[in-house]
């Protein structure tokens, strides 16, 4: 009899929370950005909760750089760099997977392949690669850029950028090390693979100076959600986050991206689906209502205006903070939370400050509010819907946030059925449920 399926928990998370005002909150530890133990304490808490995995988002420019006043007021400003974070989380963890976000616009695919191949032998097999192909002109400037590049190309780009990462990762077979001292031969010259790949961005001959790791290579995880993210994922993609509102429009999405994989040959089962929810978790209603209103009054306008002027592609400082959202242009940044965003605002006839104040707390994913036996039916009715394989839990407020939802809501999904009783393996493939990649000779 195969096992019944099973919700999948990833938390994505930074130093202080996501919600744009988490820093300011009480229970925050704003000056700890940069301390190992902080971070170290949310990633056991998660795997305390059995998560399958901890994702780390990343920046390679300062937000708002552009405005100092505001940028003073916004806390996520410092990224510490992900993968480097990972190797020393790595060793204070055992099963829990750890997933970082390289950028394939700022990026060269042999240092991703080597410094991911790295985590995953480091962790045993728990390393995981969000591809990202980057959104902001602040990240362009650093890198001789004066603006990004377009929406179109970084997709041509990302996906060439993919195939070299990959086939770098497959240089080895699994079986090419021979370790033979009698002999003194160190590898089996027969089981190693040139890449040799010229393509219209990328020269790289390999191989990867790597071998491969327990899961055969990292898990490969992507957050797009516009048309060419969609058809990226579903060809290359392991795991998709994406932000969802409404329950038909994540079904839809669901059976559309799983469809695409089927047709690259892929099975749909290999291709796992986790909607973003933010969650504010209560032993009543009243006061998970209360947690999620205290923080919304620490939101500053600047901030609030700054952050919607960003996702949506617009300067709307000008506009009357009380008044509709004027006519928007195509974004060439983060299209699919424009077009979000943008819906929910006609939707619901929100104003400028209703719409930064409900982009704030999650910008633009799902906002859960109420008992831990709310955000389980809830998550059980997505789940058994089939709009999601499981959720990306992301914290508002840490560490308060992730410790609520291990202490209150993953209980209640054990008590269902429906989420584990403790981890079966150790890569992070296998507890993913997703095939090892093997590479035979």
């Amino acid at each position: 009899m195969s096992q019944a399926r099973q919700i999948r928990l990833a938390t994505l998370f930074n130093a202080n929370g996501f919600h744009i005002a988490g820093w300011r909150h009480p229970d925050t530890q704003s000056e700890s950005a940069w301390d190992i133990d902080h971070y170290a304490s949310i990633i056991k808490t998660a795997e305390r909760g059995l998560f399958d995995l901890a994702f780390l988002t990343d920046s390679v420019g300062m937000l708002y750089d552009g405005d100092l006043e505001v940028a003073s007021r916004f806390a996520p400003i410092n990224f510490l760099e992900p993968l480097t974070l990972l190797s020393a989380l790595a060793p204070q963890t055992t099963h829990i997977g750890l997933v970082a976000t390289a950028s394939t616009s700022y990026n060269h695919p042999y240092h991703v392949a080597r410094k991911f191949a790295s985590i995953d032998h480091l962790s045993k097999g728990r390393a995981g690669w969000n591809l990202v192909t980057s959104a902001t002109n602040a990240e362009a400037r650093n890198f001789g850029r004066d603006s990004h590049l377009e929406h179109a190309d970084r997709y041509v780009i990302a996906k060439e950028f993919f195939d070299v990462v990959v086939g770098l990762w497959n240089s080895w077979t699994d079986d090419a090390v021979l370790a033979d001292k009698d002999a003194g031969v160190y590898f089996d010259p027969n089981k190693l693979k040139l890449l040799n790949h010229r393509g219209d961005h990328f020269s790289v001959k390999g191989p990867l100076n790597v071998f491969r790791s327990a899961q055969g290579h990292p898990v490969l995880v992507q957050a797009g959600s516009s048309e060419a993210g969609i058809a990226l994922g579903a060809e290359t993609a392991e795991v998709i986050f994406t932000a969802q509102h409404e329950l038909d429009g994540a079904v839809q999405f669901y059976s559309d991206v799983k469809s695409r994989a089927v047709q690259h040959g892929r099975a749909a089962e290999d291709l796992l689906i986790l909607p973003g929810i933010v969650p504010f978790i209560g032993r009543s209603r009243e006061e998970a209502q209360e947690t999620f209103e205290k923080i919304q009054g620490l939101i500053h306008p600047v901030v609030g205006v700054r952050l919607l002027s960003e996702l949506l592609g617009i300067d709307l400082s000008t506009y009357p903070v009380d008044g509709p959202l004027p006519p928007l242009p195509e974004s060439n940044g983060h299209k699919a939370r424009q077009a979000l965003l943008i819906e929910t605002a006609r939707r619901e006839n929100l104003s400028i400050r209703a719409l930064y104040e409900r982009a704030a707390g999650a910008r633009g994913h799902r906002i859960l509010i109420g008992t831990p036996i709310d955000i389980a039916d809830d998550l059980e009715h997505w789940f058994t819907s089939a709009a999601a394989d499981g959720f990306a839990v992301i914290p508002p407020i840490l560490p308060s946030s992730l410790e609520s939802f291990v202490t209150l809501v993953v209980p209640e999904l054990q008590r269902r059925g429906l989420y584990r009783q403790r981890y079966q393996y150790t890569t992070l493939r296998e507890n993913l449920g997703l095939p090892t990649k093997t590479q035979h000779s």
